[in-house]
């Protein structure tokens, strides 16, 4: 491992949330940005490639260090997450949202087929999703978009990263 890959393993051990590429820039001007995104490289692969318990991901356009899959329920035991807690009427909003960004109550209620008043209060509040601006139609009303922390939450480098519909029918069957 070089000096460097310590490094960065170091701050992202420490770090609570996803540590974006240009704070790396930024923090570590000794090091040019291309050898910083080598080192992540290497890291990310030495991690991934290895029989550790952590790996380091890229989410929510940053760099994590988190519990590979296969070791959270042990994790779990000791270390108590905070729970997100999001009923289904909630996650049903959240996704509807997720996959049409930027997207308005009335369209929401629309394809929910009932009043989503209080869902998109609770996104909001635990700041999983905001408004992304007003409607250009009619009434100029608020549009909702996913943010930084639902990105986080899911594990998620963008948007595009969501399972397509037929990725999602393929489970069905």
């Amino acid at each position: 491992m070089t000096e460097l890959e310590s490094i960065l393993e170091a701050i992202l051990f420490s770090a609570s949330k996803p540590i974006i590429l240009k704070r790396l820039y930024k923090g570590l001007p000794e090091f040019t940005p291309l050898e910083i995104q080598a080192a992540l490289n290497g890291l990310m692969a030495t991690h991934y490639a290895s029989e550790r318990a952590v790996e380091i991901v890229e989410v929510s356009a940053g760099y994590q260090m988190r519990t590979k899959p296969d070791y959270r329920d042990w994790v779990k035991r000791f270390v108590k997450e905070k729970d997100v807690g999001l009923t289904r009427a909630v996650m049903e909003t959240l996704a509807v949202i997720a996959y049409r960004q930027p997207i308005g109550k009335r369209e929401i209620d629309s394809l929910r087929g009932v009043d989503s008043i209080r869902c998109i209060r609770q996104l909001l509040d635990r700041h999983l999703i905001e408004i992304a601006g007003r409607s250009r139609e009619s009434g100029k009303a608020m549009v909702f978009q996913t943010t930084r922390k639902f990105l986080e939450r899911f594990g998620l480098r963008d948007v595009s990263d969501l399972p397509t519909v037929k990725e999602l029918e393929a489970l069905e069957k």
